[in-house]
């Protein structure tokens, strides 16, 4: 199966957009931005409109999701919209006990730490219905983004990479360095591959589906592959960071690979599979650039310390961040991470409007 002739890219509608030439190594007349999440706490409309309702089951009502990833592109005229979800939302679809506890953040009714857990783990997986209500919210949303403007703006499939998955999954909580997950990893690795194997099939499932129902671009975020060291990402994390790039590499759209305190993971992140690298606030583009070869579409990297600063100070460093941006063969403006929630959105619409105007 490939993509229909209705798909927006293949009909025509977003291929010319300024975000996907960018991601395919062209420089067009109008830099392209967008925010990883634009769509969220520091929107009071999103705010409003997510009242009362958890995070899992606002992803799940698909015409609630769809309004939040439309929010940020009516707001700020950003070139994207992200499909607005969560790392885990796979894992709940396949079955697995999880929620989002506030202030807390993802939570498992077990950690995956045995033999026993791992085998039941392994009975669950993605069914097509699952997915119903995944494809119906991008459905919804490519038909309002159709009837935007000229209609070009793409929305972006989301999805955390398989280590991210897994080192929740093991912690049964979020862990500030990950002991547990590295501790599998190293002391237990059949039982790793294992966790891993199945991280990875529901994550390229997830992602594969988001595609087909019309988005025009992917993006796997690795949240916590910084804690590793090149030779442990190598070995225990990449081949199954490959196997969700294997799934949807028949899907002729960009594939953007991100993670946070990766400048020492750049290449390898690349070799995954990816055709476009995120890169954090660490790591200047222009060095990035040098790292992969001058051969790679990159993505970022507006410090979100900066969005709390005065005007000339932010100013000043986007300009910097748009300059090192055009050493690479293509360039889409992003924060180094995502947009914090006390951010003023004011601040995110004059961003947006510098970097169209440079």
């Amino acid at each position: 199966m490939t993509l229909s002739s209705a798909h927006p890219l293949i009909s025509g509608k977003t291929q010319s957009s300024a975000f996907i030439r960018a991601l395919q190594g062209e420089q067009p007349d109008t830099i392209p931005v967008w925010f990883m999440r634009q769509a969220g706490r520091s929107l009071p409309e999103y705010r409003e409109v997510r009242e009362g309702i958890g995070m899992l089951d606002s992803c799940l009502r698909p015409p609630l999701a769809a309004e939040i990833t439309l929010q940020p592109v009516r707001r700020h005229n950003v070139d994207a919209a992200i499909f607005f979800s969560d790392i885990v939302i796979p894992l709940r679809l396949a079955g697995v006990d999880v929620d989002i506890v506030p202030g807390v953040g993802p939570v498992l009714g077990t950690a995956v730490t045995s033999e026993a857990d791992i085998e039941r783990l392994e009975q669950l997986s993605l069914s097509d219905e699952a997915l119903a209500p995944i494809r119906e919210a991008i459905s919804l949303i490519v038909a309002e983004l159709a009837e935007r403007g000229d209609g070009s703006t793409p929305l972006i499939g989301f999805a955390g990479a398989p280590f991210t998955l897994a080192a929740y999954m093991v912690e049964g909580k979020p862990s500030r360095d990950h002991l547990a997950a590295r501790g599998m990893m190293v002391g237990q690795p059949e039982l790793w591959q294992r966790l891993m194997t199945w991280c990875s099939q529901v994550t390229g499932e997830f992602l594969r589906a988001q595609i087909l129902a019309g988005a025009s671009a992917s993006q796997l975020f690795d949240s916590w592959a910084g804690s590793l060291s090149l030779e442990a990402y190598q070995r225990h994390v990449a081949p199954a960071s490959a196997n969700v790039f294997a799934q949807i590499a028949d899907l002729p759209v960009p594939k953007i690979h991100f993670g946070t305190g990766t400048g020492h993971l750049l290449q390898a992140m690349y070799g995954v599979g990816a055709t476009a690298v995120g890169v954090d606030y660490r790591t200047p583009l222009n060095e990035a650039n040098q790292i992969l070869g001058g051969g790679v579409p990159l993505q970022g990297n507006i410090d979100p310390a900066y969005l709390t600063a005065p005007w000339d100070i932010l100013e000043g460093h986007v300009r910097d961040v748009v300059e090192r941006g055009r050493t690479a063969p293509g360039h889409v403006v992003n924060l180094g991470h995502g947009v914090p929630p006390t951010t003023d959105p004011t601040v995110l619409t004059r961003v947006v409007e510098l970097i169209h105007s440079l």
